[in-house]
């Protein structure tokens, strides 16, 4: 019979970690005598990291002394104590093999449901001083397992573990999370894992996303840079104008989904190369490309740009890119930009456009006068090709001075509000694009749930840096990026394109993930060890080697940057 050894608690404190802080709760220690046991923890007991731990459904974490032994031999520690890997119950039992999601336990007076394995986080790694330890409890198969309470009740060290329902499927806890986190993938077992009512949600969605599984992408186009000529220019506004691709033999180009980029390296005087991504402007399928660039007053590139490139100029460009595209269906489509914000939505009202499709459509630009109203005279026409197509545009300079034409009737003054929009009558079964400056496609996303459009339902494009996840790191001001202080590097150089960003690389530096946080580059990660995939990032262009090799490894085309180095120069989508 299996034996509660230790109940181990512990309150979230704040730990020094590289140079940050982490508030943590994975620091827990023994307790003696009687402790109750509630439905999201121990009495004097934490987490840190609500989004990855603790909750209903994780209420209790367990690790074994069969796997503490384990891990002294395979580590070479004898150190660890109960509560040494942040887990609440310390037994004797409960093999990882054994156990099964939907298994039902009485312990002391309470009553537990297993959930899920562990999270994989590099917070157990951390507080044993093993940074490889989460890979390392997944490629083992030694994770522990979380539980649900099901009966509060007081529980002490030295109580039996009586199994009082096995769960419905027989899938084991190390086979669950094999299952998420190791290639090889059972569908069978698949199968089993969602029709497990105890499982957690989270794994749920995880799992009902490996089963549907997604068709490889089909990137069009080329494998990193090559030159495509500029074949002429066109002043859209005073201070946007668009630039003509095509190739340089002539032949088409690769049709591009709409709303997708281009990244552009230029070098500007004698600057190191810069990178930066352009969404593009025209209509899919046309064979050749147009991106429309707004000259930033200290824009390197954009200025570069508009003061220097001339028709005839050849232009290194990598292939089309991005998962902000119009996707097909039957439901009303809304298209809303300010700005140079236009650019990829603008592809798209040409693909449905050229389709005629039948959807109704809605066309909602925001710009600041009818002077900085980008494509305006096209705009104009593209709606009126659709069947159920309609445009509203709001110019926002105060006393801007609207004399609209007869088919210009939807311009109206001042910006976007949650009545105006109301009064465009959405449907909630709608898709929305955003793209525009992130306060604006805060503001207008957060009016269209209003409405009724479902989260999943609007979709946003941003070209800077995405948003930092870095569990349990706790906040600091945000700094923009910049060049690694201390001596300059001799390496190959390593761009971080959305940041703007190049950097030699330094070998010694452990990761690119590494040398993203020295420049204050935004990065997403949890693990860091190449188990869960959070900082997987797309390669523009060049090739990279791993350091450590991840024990799925990621689709073509991208990198898991935190076990992985750059093998030359090479360009990141970060």
């Amino acid at each position: 019979m299996a034996t509660l050894l230790s109940v181990n608690v512990g309150k979230p404190k704040d730990v020094p970690w590289q140079g940050r802080t982490v508030h943590t709760g994975a620091w827990k220690a023994p307790v003696h005598g009687r402790r109750m046991v509630r439905h999201l923890n121990i009495d004097g007991d934490g987490q840190g990291d609500l989004a990855g731990h603790g909750g209903e459904n994780r209420a209790v974490l367990v690790y074994q002394l069969q796997s503490y032994r384990y891990w002294e031999n395979e580590l070479s520690r004898r150190d660890l104590t109960p509560g040494s890997f942040g887990e609440n119950f310390t037994v004797d039992g409960l093999p990882d093999d054994e156990v099964c999601i939907g298994d039902r336990y009485r312990i002391g007076e309470a009553g537990f449901e297993v959930t899920q394995p562990r999270v994989t986080c590099y917070r157990v790694g951390m507080r044993l001083g093993e940074p490889a330890m989460a890979s390392l409890l997944v490629a083992h198969h030694r994770p522990g397992f979380c539980l649900r309470v099901i009966t509060e009740g007081h529980v002490r060290a030295g109580d039996a573990i009586t199994r009082t329902r096995q769960g419905p499927e027989a899938l084991s806890v190390a086979d669950t999370d094999a299952l998420l986190y190791l290639p090889g993938r059972d569908p069978a077992k698949l199968r089993k894992a969602l029709s497990i009512p105890a499982l957690s949600p989270g794994w749920q969605q995880s799992f009902r996303e490996l089963a549907q599984g997604e068709p490889p992408k089909q990137e069009p186009g080329w494998p990193g840079f090559r030159p495509l000529r500029v074949a002429h220019l066109v002043p859209e506004t005073p201070t946007v104008t668009s630039i003509h691709l095509d190739a340089t033999d002539g032949t088409p180009l690769p049709e591009a989904r709409p709303g997708q980029y281009l990244s552009l390296r230029v070098t500007p005087g004698e600057d190191a190369p810069a990178v930066r991504s352009y969404s593009l402007s025209s209509a899919p399928g046309a064979g050749t490309y147009r991106i429309s660039v707004k000259r930033e007053p200290h824009g390197r590139v954009s200025g570069y740009l508009h003061a220097c490139v001339r028709p005839g100029d050849l232009v290194d460009i990598a292939s089309p890119r991005g998962t902000f595209v119009l996707e097909e269906g039957t439901d009303p489509v809304v298209l809303v930009s300010a700005g140079i914000g236009a650019t990829p939505v603008l592809a798209m009202l040409h693909r449905l456009a050229a389709a005629r499709d039948p959807r109704p459509v809605w066309w909602i630009h925001t710009a600041r006068d009818h002077t900085q109203h980008v494509f305006a005279a096209e705009t104009r026409a593209l709606p009126a090709r659709l069947p159920h197509g309609r445009a509203y545009i709001s110019y926002t300079a105060p006393g801007d001075v609207i004399t609209p034409r007869d088919d210009e009737a939807h311009i109206r003054q001042g910006r976007l509000t949650a009545r105006s929009l109301a009064d465009m009558a959405i449907p909630a079964n709608a898709h929305a694009y955003l793209c525009g400056p992130p306060a604006f496609m805060d503001t207008l996303g957060g009016h269209l749930r209003a409405q009724g459009l479902k989260p999943e339902r609007i979709h946003t494009e941003v070209f800077s840096a995405l948003p930092a996840l870095n569990p349990g790191i706790t906040a600091t001001p945000a700094v923009r990026p910049h060049q690694p202080t201390g001596p300059v590097a001799t390496g190959p150089l390593v761009t971080f394109a959305r940041s703007g960003i190049t950097t030699p690389w330094s070998p010694d530096r452990a990761s690119l993930l590494d040398l993203a946080e020295a420049c204050d580059v935004p990065t997403r990660w949890s693990c860091r060890t190449g188990v869960c995939h959070t900082c997987v990032t797309p390669v523009v262009s060049g090739d990279i080697t791993y350091t450590a090799q991840p024990l799925e490894p990621p689709e073509a085309g991208t990198v898991l940057i935190c076990c992985s180095r750059p093998a030359g120069e090479v360009v990141l989508d970060l």
